[in-house]
């Protein structure tokens, strides 16, 4: 049957499956059986994606458009109004869903979903099915879980089989973090635990391992949050792997206890610490105990087998490069896995704009709106620290250099080191992107012993191992003097759960 109505979006990466297309087609009611679900990347050319979509001869379009794929969706908006401009556009998704009437894609689109479109959409679409009149902004009622219907069947075989799954129990957030859209009045909701944790059992049943949450506080409240992790490690199997967001200061014993019971690398926690400067999480309205939150790192890391991923942001109001890299340092020394150092966007809605004047903020005008300066880092301050985000990346988050790096970082400050080695890195490649490991691995040869003078037996002990527990065989020409081969030499101890970067992290 040919479809009235085209689901589409680009996502980030094809792995990345679509939650929110997923929630509306669940929720469409009988108008479900004459939709279709297209996904595309964002690498791909909006002409092609608009090929692909129009194949389908739909009658209805909705776009998801977010703030990874906005300058994409014009594009395919444009393209598809030149080729069927009889084809009514519906948008929805949380980058139109503010400052609408500013934006070139609303003004091309036939209607416009603001909020959660779960319900709405379905109305929308039986009024233009129907040929009646819709109103050019809808801003749709704020659903309740349990009006809505699982969108968990939605995810095929194939999703299952080789893409992220997503599930939520609780929307929104109860914090105000002004940077976030969570900032918004917007109440917290959650689904029924019980009915949660069945729907659950129906995707373990069919063969999901790979748990994603996508609730922002996943241990907002302690009761639930325990339920969910009993659930998961009563129904233990091995490649199992949990994702949450957590946050840091609140981990009572009940919750520690289930956590604490699971195997090694079974968790991944996504700590959102943002900011580690007093006056600046005061001024964005971020409220946390740092002691309290040091403490659970620590324990999170000693104490479990889970992977920790923190998160921090460059470019907060008023923050400058000596105090972002001081919360660094105190990050580092607190033992997370890996630490996501962010750039701040300027997420449309999000009241963050109220310091503009007074701290200087100047944010790129094109999506996704990365902060370009503040009165406390200048342009070029900043252009610095996004290098120093980029190859933090490619050498502390890959799990690659697990060795190496406590010499890279070695001296006063974990920062300060390798933001030396960054601007050297960059001047010697003039490249944030697209260096091999090989490459790579050389350059790191070059700083420790070139320009840091850190034996090269030191060094070369510590790649060597690197190379090894990594099930490297490439060995650079420079290294070959360090192998050791021994017994299972070569071959990466990688445990059964969790992903390939996070088990980097856990061998040795």
């Amino acid at each position: 049957m040919v479809p009235d109505i085209v689901l589409a979006t680009q996502n980030a990466k094809w792995i990345h499956a679509s939650f929110g297309l997923r929630c509306l087609r669940a929720n469409l009611g009988a108008l479900r059986e004459r939709s279709v679900l297209r996904e595309f990347e964002i690498s791909q050319r909006p002409v092609d994606v608009a090929e692909a979509i129009l194949a389908d001869a739909p009658r209805v379009v909705g776009i998801g458009v977010y703030v990874w794929n906005a300058p994409h969706a014009l594009a395919l908006v444009r393209t598809l109004k030149q080729v069927r401009p009889d084809v009514r556009i519906v948008l929805g998704g949380p980058e139109v869903s503010h400052e609408t009437e500013l934006q070139p894609v609303c003004a091309l689109a036939d209607v416009v979903v603001r909020g959660e479109a779960d319900l709405t959409f379905r109305s929308v679409c039986a009024a233009l099915l129907a040929g009646e009149p819709v109103p050019h902004v809808v801003d749709a009622p704020l659903p309740h879980f349990h009006e809505l219907a699982s969108p968990y069947d939605e995810y095929t075989d194939q999703d299952i089989a080789h893409r992220i799954v997503y599930v939520e129990r609780s929307s929104v957030c109860q914090f105000t973090c002004e940077f976030c859209l969570s900032a918004l009045d917007v109440p917290v909701r959650k689904s029924n635990t019980e009915t949660f944790l069945l729907q659950m059992e129906r995707l373990l049943a069919r063969g999901v391992r790979h748990f994603k949450f996508v609730d922002r506080t996943f241990n907002l409240g302690i009761a639930a949050a325990t339920a969910i992790l009993r659930f998961f490690r009563e129904r233990w199997q091995d490649g199992m792997f949990l994702h949450f967001e957590l946050i840091p200061d609140r981990l009572p014993d009940e919750l520690r206890v289930e956590i604490a019971a699971f195997p090694p690398g079974a968790l991944q926690f996504e700590v959102g610490v943002q900011t580690l400067d007093d006056a600046t999480s005061e001024r964005i309205s971020r409220h946390q105990d740092v002691a309290k939150m040091a403490a659970n790192l620590r324990w999170l890391r000693e104490a479990t087998g889970a992977h920790v991923h923190a998160d921090l942001i460059v470019g907060l109001p008023g923050e400058d490069t000596a105090t972002f890299a001081s919360g660094f340092d105190r990050l580092w020394a607190m033992g997370c896995n890996e630490i996501q150092v962010g750039i701040l966007k300027r997420l449309r809605g999000t009241p963050i704009i109220r310091h503009d004047q007074e701290h200087g903020m100047v944010y790129a005008q094109e999506a996704p709106y990365e902060v370009l300066q503040t009165a406390a880092v200048p342009f070029p301050a900043m252009q610095q620290m996004k290098r120093f985000a980029r190859y933090w990346d490619l050498c502390g988050n890959s799990g690659n250099w697990n060795a190496t790096l406590p010499h890279l970082l070695a001296g006063d400050s974990a920062y300060g080191s390798f933001a030396a080695f960054a601007e050297w890195l960059h001047a010697t490649t003039r490249a944030t992107s697209g260096i091999a490991l090989h490459r790579l691995a050389e350059l790191l040869w070059q700083w420790l012993t070139g320009m840091r003078g850190v034996a090269a037996a030191t060094v070369g002990a510590a790649m060597a191992a690197d190379y090894a527990r990594c099930a490297r065989h490439d060995w650079p020409e420079f290294l070959r003097p360090y192998v050791q081969l021994g017994p299972g030499a070569g071959k990466a101890r990688m445990v059964a759960a969790g992903g390939i970067r996070q088990a980097r992290h856990r061998t040795s």
